[in-house]
């Protein structure tokens, strides 16, 4: 790995009563040099994950530990993390084992070499476990809707890895609480006018039994939050300090790292 690589990484990790993983994940996560920081949020948990956590931190100086007292959801946790980055590039990291960090390289390249602002890891091309059929197919409606609805295409709305510049994280103005938090982070990227560049993840789903949180109801919040952004103005998702000039400069910016261009 090139020097200028390491450490450059915030990995923002929401966490709820996941004492059966936290430990092997943060294992995981802090074994990669691209790591800065792990802002790992617990969201009120009832199980010994703030434990678990505490130790960690007292090993390494890498992991940053808050803690809600209550459980506030997702996205409520997300937003405390995004409040404390320090690096230049954040992602989101589910505390349980779904998602692989040996894939942070391939997220992390296009934001490197100055080509995309928002990388989006998409499950089932670089191989995946599936958790059931009605699973996929709501996750697929749900970004069909999307797609729809912003004449954008994005193939995997609700993947967990979205890796973003730390100061466009900043510039979100998010607003989700629980699990609508991943269309609100993509309908508000969409909205400035930044495009999703995808690439191929490891995904391993896990059962109820092992202790899969999303359901159903969270797939009819997911649309009703869609709809909901669509409809608002750009003064009420960004608010006042909203600055478009910026966006577009970084957008400008982005227009001239075509790939192509740059191996000439």
């Amino acid at each position: 790995m090139k020097a200028a690589n390491r450490g450059v990484l915030s990995v923002m990790m929401p966490i709820y009563n996941e004492e059966r993983t936290l430990g092997t994940i943060l294992g995981h996560v802090l074994d990669r040099p691209e790591v800065g920081e792990v802002i790992a949020v617990d969201d009120g948990s009832s199980d010994r994950s703030w434990e678990i956590l505490a130790e960690v931190a007292a090993r390494d100086s890498r992991v940053r530990p808050f803690r809600q007292e209550r459980n506030q959801g997702k996205g409520a946790a997300l937003r405390r993390a995004v409040a404390e980055l320090r690096m230049p590039f954040a992602l989101v990291q589910d505390a349980d084992l779904e998602y692989d960090p040996r894939d942070y390289p391939v997220l992390l390249q296009p934001l490197l070499d100055g080509r995309a602002d928002v990388v989006y890891g998409t499950r089932g091309f670089a191989g995946q476990t599936a958790f059931s059929f009605w699973f996929v197919i709501g996750n697929r409606l749900v970004t069909l809707v999307c797609n729809i609805l912003f004449d954008c295409y994005i193939s995997d709305l609700e993947t967990g890895y979205k890796m973003l510049r730390s100061e466009l994280w900043k510039r979100l103005d998010l607003t989700g609480e629980r699990f609508e938090i991943e269309p609100d982070i993509t309908v508000r990227v969409l909205r400035l006018g930044y495009r999703v560049h995808e690439v191929p993840i490891r995904y391993y789903a896990r059962s109820r039994e092992e202790g899969k949180k999303l359901t159903w109801r969270d797939g009819v919040q997911a649309l009703a939050a869609l709809l909901r952004l669509r409809l608002s103005s750009q003064a009420a998702l960004f608010g006042p300090t909203h600055d478009p000039d910026y966006h577009r400069l970084r957008q400008e910016a982005l227009s001239t790292q075509h790939p192509l261009r740059q191996s000439r």
